[in-house]
């Protein structure tokens, strides 16, 4: 704010920040308009590293967030194409449990989270960028970790680029999965 505190604000040097990669995400490109173009049925058809997956399981599959709220950002995706958790079959959500579980366990081993924002925003109104495809958010927390860059600069600073966050997470995965339980 100015110093007569009138609304208008300071000039100061580095007043912009520049983030054009996420110019695609506000405009909405290549968000899907259908099952045929949608990212998430997409992904899996790729290898790990070119679709940033971390981890596959049977119904379900790990992989980083393209546009992260924090560093190690994942998302647990079931390969089927549904837009609403009441869509899972039982066994889509006890793989969906676990592979939040081992996203927790990982992303701790690996960058010491101190905690976990977990969710999934069912429909557009509800803030889904990807309403069809169900999808869940699994983003690591750090005491201080809201600083001014996000308030102000609404900017995110990552300290890795995704290829090495997903290459450190992928390898950590396995030692973090629990072991199926027999019946």
């Amino acid at each position: 704010m100015s110093a007569d505190g009138a609304g208008v604000p300071d000039v100061q040097p580095f007043e912009h920040l520049w983030t054009p990669y996420r110019m695609a995400y506000i405009r909405g490109e290549g968000k899907p308009t259908g099952t045929h173009d949608c990212p998430f049925c997409v992904i899996p058809t790729l290898g790990d590293e070119d679709g940033l997956i971390v981890a596959r399981g049977t119904t379900v599959y790990a992989v980083l967030n393209l546009y992260p709220y924090n560093a190690g950002h994942l998302m647990l995706v079931p390969y089927r194409h549904v837009p609403d958790y009441t869509d899972l079959t039982a066994e889509e959500v006890a793989e969906l449990g676990a592979f939040t579980q081992t996203a927790m366990r990982t992303v701790r081993a690996v960058s010491g989270a101190h905690g976990f924002n977990i969710g999934m925003n069912q429909g557009s109104v509800a803030g889904a960028g990807i309403a069809d495809h169900l999808h869940q958010h699994a983003v690591p927390r750090w005491g201080g970790d809201t600083n001014f860059m996000p308030v102000i600069g609404l900017t995110r600073v990552l300290p890795q680029v995704l290829r090495e966050t997903r290459a450190l997470l992928a390898e950590a995965w396995s030692a973090r999965a629990e072991p199926a339980r027999e019946a």
